[in-house]
C-alpha cells in the first residue's frame, strides 16, 4: 500500500469506530493494540468537537453541550479537517446540521449556524478599508445604475425564513430573553476595522442586498428590490449598507465605458 492510500485508511480508521487498528499500526512488541488505538481515537474525536464548540458556541449552547457533542462526532466523521489551521474546521458545519435528522425540529438552527462560520471568516478575513461613503457620493447619478459594489473581504450575508439575529444576539447575553417576534430576518457578519459586527438588516432592503453581494449591478439589484415591495428607497438602502462598511470598491459594469 502506498504513503497515501496508508494515510487514507489511518484517517478513516480514526474517524469510524467500527474499523479495525490499521495494517501497521503496533506497539513495541509488535501487536495491534485497540484498546490504545481507541484512546487515540477517543483524543481526535476529543479535540475536534471542542474545536467545533469553539467555532459555534450559541449552536452548542441552543441544543445542549450532549447533543452537540454527538452531532460534532457525526459531523467528524465523515469532515476530515483539509487544512492544517484548526480555526478554518467546520466552515461547512451548518450545511451538515441542515441534514442531521436529529436536529430537524430545530430548522432555525443551521442559519444561526451559518451567522457563527460568517463570524469566524469575518475575523481572520483579509484587512480592507471600507468604501469611502464621499467616493460614492461623487459618482456622477446617471453612471450609478451601471456600477457593481465589491463586497468587503470579511462580508457575509445570510438570509432566513427565521429570526435567527435576533436569536444569535439573544445568546450573547448569560440570560436570555424570548423572542416575540419570529419573522424572518437577513443578516450582515462584516469586520469593517477590528471588530466583527452582526447586523440585521431592514426587511425592504434584503433583496437589494443580496443582489449586490452575487455581483448585481446597481441598476439591476435596485430594479429587483422595487419589484419586492414599495417600502424600498434605494438612496437610504445603498447609504446604510456602505455605512456599514460592506463595501470595499466601485467596478464599472464590463459592458460600459469607465
Amino acid at each position: 500500500m502506498d504513503l497515501a492510500a496508508s494515510q487514507t485508511t489511518f484517517a478513516d480508521a480514526l474517524l469510524h469506530v467500527d474499523r479495525p487498528v490499521p495494517d501497521g499500526i503496533t506497539t513495541a512488541r509488535g501487536e495491534a493494540d485497540a484498546a490504545r488505538f481507541a484512546v487515540y481515537r477517543n483524543n481526535v474525536f476529543v479535540g475536534l468537537t471542542k474545536a467545533l464548540a469553539q467555532h459555534f458556541p450559541v449552536t452548542e449552547r441552543l441544543v445542549g453541550s450532549e447533543f452537540f457533542v454527538a452531532m460534532a462526532r457525526a459531523y467528524a466523521q465523515d469532515h476530515k479537517p483539509t487544512s492544517p489551521l484548526i480555526i478554518e474546521y467546520g466552515d461547512d458545519f451548518p450545511d451538515f446540521i441542515a441534514s442531521f435528522q436529529p436536529a430537524s425540529k430545530l430548522a432555525y438552527l443551521p442559519d444561526v449556524a451559518r451567522i457563527e462560520a460568517a463570524w469566524m471568516r469575518a475575523y481572520h478575513a483579509a484587512d480592507a478599508a471600507p468604501l469611502d461613503l464621499p467616493v460614492l457620493a461623487a459618482v456622477a447619478p446617471e453612471r450609478l445604475a451601471d456600477l457593481r459594489l465589491v463586497t468587503h473581504p470579511s462580508a457575509g450575508l445570510i438570509r432566513s425564513d427565521y429570526p435567527v439575529g435576533s436569536i444569535w444576539s439573544a445568546h450573547q447575553q448569560e440570560t436570555v430573553t424570548p423572542l416575540a417576534d419570529w419573522r424572518p430576518q437577513d443578516v450582515l457578519v462584516i469586520r469593517p476595522e477590528m471588530t466583527v459586527n452582526v447586523h440585521i438588516l431592514p426587511p425592504q432592503d434584503a433583496v437589494f442586498a443580496a443582489c449586490l453581494f452575487n455581483a448585481a449591478t446597481l441598476g439591476a439589484a435596485a430594479e429587483a428590490a422595487f419589484s419586492a415591495g414599495p417600502a424600498f428607497d434605494f438612496g437610504t438602502a445603498l447609504i446604510g449598507l456602505a455605512s456599514l462598511g460592506a463595501f470595499s470598491a466601485l467596478q464599472p459594469d464590463e459592458g460600459t465605458v469607465p
